[in-house]
């Protein structure tokens, strides 16, 4: 068992990243580096016991988004954006391809290192469960492995952001019970709603349909409550 946690700091300027780092380290976390998406998707592949990536969106060649679609082609590690790019459009296009947070320049110590605590507590709660806490969860067509953290379809196996995954649990949790946009991304972001997080909660349904629903269009699994939000029966 390993003795911390690890985070990858991610960004093409090196102050940056000193300074992430500092940041890491006196809180306790074991730090890597990369100054572009290419270098860190190799390490991603390289350090399978990496715990959280911090990735800049903005850098030369490969961008954030880029390596963070192309980690999720063989990885569920949470990813965590920072940038001083905070228009929708562009947080929308992070979530789609994968990534779980988003953290706007500039930001204090606080508030990087609650997000850096949250993220990486959710990842190992489910990845660490213990043995007599196997429990194997059946929707429709779908399984949930809540050991093993894994999601199939038809027995074949979905792979599912760590925000995907957080979202689904919840309401397979809370199965029969209809959840308010609101209520959703305070219970899995655990931030304070504001007018803007129910795009963000939409965004993580449309994309979780798309991967467990047979006709996205006509959700059977994750069904619209007109008027109270979402549920699983």
């Amino acid at each position: 068992m390993k003795d911390m946690n690890r985070v990858l700091i991610v960004d093409d300027e090196a102050d940056i990243r000193k300074l992430l780092n500092i940041y890491l380290k006196k809180n306790g976390y074991g730090v890597l580096e990369a100054e572009n998406g290419s270098a860190a998707i190799e390490l991603v592949k390289d350090n399978t016991d990496i715990d959280l990536v911090v990735m800049d969106i903005m850098m030369p060649g490969m961008s954030g988004i880029e390596a963070c679609s192309a980690i999720r082609e063989f990885s569920t590690v949470p990813v965590m954006f920072l940038t001083a790019k905070t228009q929708e459009p562009v947080k929308e296009q992070a979530y789609d391809m994968g990534g779980d947070d988003f953290l706007a320049k500039p930001f204090t110590q606080e508030e990087f290192i609650r997000k850096v605590y949250a993220l990486i507590r959710r990842y190992n709660v489910y990845r660490g469960k213990e043995d007599n806490n196997i429990q194997i969860v059946s929707v429709g067509n779908i399984t949930i492995d809540t050991y093993k953290r894994i999601v199939t379809k038809d027995e074949e196996v979905i792979k599912l952001t760590d925000k995907e995954y957080a979202l689904l649990a919840f309401l397979v949790e809370n199965r029969g019970k209809s959840w308010s946009l609101e209520a959703l991304y305070e219970n899995i972001w655990q931030e304070k709603y504001l007018p803007s997080s129910s795009n963000t909660v939409m965004v993580h349904v449309l994309r979780l349909r798309q991967k467990i629903e047979d006709n996205p269009a006509q959700p059977d699994i994750i069904r619209t409550i007109y008027g109270k939000g979402y549920q699983i029966d």
